[in-house]
């Protein structure tokens, strides 16, 4: 894991990055909040331990900062002023624990096989909310757009072969929905469809995730596991935002796909493993390639079959079609009747641009039966988040720092999370934040 340690005090710092540079993970210190904040902007943390006796500086306010700049981020307050007031308004605020100081090698230990064991859970979670959200009316893949039925066509004869698949397209597109469904639709239909997200764990613990590990491979690995590798043997295997996968973990990958060998974190006894490999992404693997970032052997290994998913915005011709679905599928969740969409709500979702593609209609429809009152959604039920046409537009007299803005406000207010945003966006996280400041 990433980490970072904020304390005034040198002796501190230094005894800490020794510890924590023990337990092999990477460390970055800080001597002041403001400090902090910059390396917070600048790369992601997973961790950050936080003296709370900071000079002139409320160490209170400093975490209520720190979760606002890096939420994802689980934050342990160090202090040698501890009580139980200072602790429990830490926890209020959001501090994942609290540690005295000074704290030893094996408290520090400690707490970060517990953060690691949260983050297991937390993936876990996530991993379980995708596979309800796959019975949803978006596995329906029927289409009247042209260019929406090519990529169908394509993926549906690759379906029955055994070669990698890469699925491109904009956040929100259906990638998952359609690797599924070519899952589906393929011999190994009858084996698991198993899906790992990239960019959701460490590289530690995305490593052990996907080939397992041995007990007491690292610290808190208190059982064999298998690992997701071994969970797909047989069927089809899904590495979601593929262009997120540590450049350490790469070669191994491209081993799997070349050999069908992998060994599990902690042992050295090679493991066979017959799986079907399909990855999605909404980056240029190219131009991460060409940036060093992305191992060129394996991106044509993974490149074998290219899938590249229109946005909703290029297929307005099934956007009616997809909203019906969507809702009638929420109205009989929720136990109501809507006969359908006015004339006046269907002009405002084709005026929308739709930055978050699917997920963004299927938000605001299911929004919009919660909240709707009548037999119909009108325009007035979608009003509060598809805005009235705005008067920038390409080719208008404005701008392009206008439309840029505007474009960037939109795709934050439809995503989940500035690291989903800066996605669609194709920039840095920390990129975003310096600029939704400005915006």
């Amino acid at each position: 894991m990433r980490i970072l340690v904020v304390d005034d005090e040198k002796n501190i710092r230094r005894a800490m990055v020794m510890a924590i540079e023990s337990m092999d993970h990477d460390v970055v210190c800080a001597a002041s909040g403001s400090d902090a904040f910059k390396e917070l902007r600048n790369a992601a943390f997973q961790v950050v331990f936080l003296d709370l006796k900071l000079h002139q500086e409320n160490g209170l306010d400093v975490l209520a900062e720190i979760l606002r700049v890096a939420p994802q981020a689980a934050v342990v307050i160090v202090t040698a002023f501890a009580s139980i007031e200072t602790a429990v308004e830490a926890m209020r605020l959001g501090a994942f624990d609290y540690l005295p100081k000074p704290c030893t090698p094996d408290q520090v230990r400690q707490v970060l096989a517990k953060i690691e064991r949260t983050k297991r859970l937390e993936n876990r979670v996530l991993e379980l909310e995708s596979q309800l959200n796959s019975e949803s009316p978006e596995v329906d893949l029927s289409t009247d757009s042209p260019g929406m039925q090519t990529v169908i066509d394509r993926a549906f004869k690759a379906a029955n072969s055994d070669a990698t698949v890469l699925i491109l397209g904009e956040s929100g597109t259906g990638k998952s929905v359609l690797a599924r469904a070519m899952h589906a639709r393929s011999p190994r239909r009858g084996a698991a469809f198993v899906t790992v997200s990239c960019p959701s764990l460490s590289r530690e613990l995305l490593e052990s995730e996907l080939f397992g590990h041995v007990k007491g491979a690292f610290t808190g690995a208190l059982a064999d596991t298998a690992g997701k590798v071994a969970a797909a043997d047989g069927g089809t295997l899904l590495l979601d935002e593929i262009g997120d996968l540590p450049v350490e973990i790469q070669s191994k990958l491209l081993r799997l796909l070349q050999e069908r060998e992998y060994e599990r974190v902690g042992e050295a006894k090679p493991r066979r493993a017959n799986v079907r490999v399909i990855s999605a992404t909404n980056r240029d693997l190219a131009l991460a390639v060409q940036e060093g970032r992305f191992r060129e052997d394996l991106y044509y290994r993974l490149n074998v079959i290219s899938l590249r998913l229109p946005p909703l915005r290029e297929r307005l011709q099934d956007l009616e079609r997809i909203a019906k679905r969507h809702l009638d599928f929420f109205a009989h969740r929720a136990g109501k009747q809507f006969r359908g969409f006015s004339p006046a709500a269907l002009e405002t979702m084709r005026s929308n641009n739709w930055p978050g593609n699917l997920r963004e209609l299927r938000n605001l429809i299911e929004r919009a039966v919660i909240l709707g009152a009548g037999d119909e959604v009108g325009a007035d039920d979608l009003a509060e988040i598809i805005q009235p046409r705005s008067e920038l537009r390409v080719g208008g007299s404005v701008t392009l720092e206008e439309i840029e803005n505007e474009h960037i406000r939109k795709v934050i207010a439809n995503s989940r999370t500035i690291d989903e945003a800066a996605g669609v966006l194709g920039i840095d996280p920390a990129t975003l934040y310096r600029r939704k400041k400005k915006l």
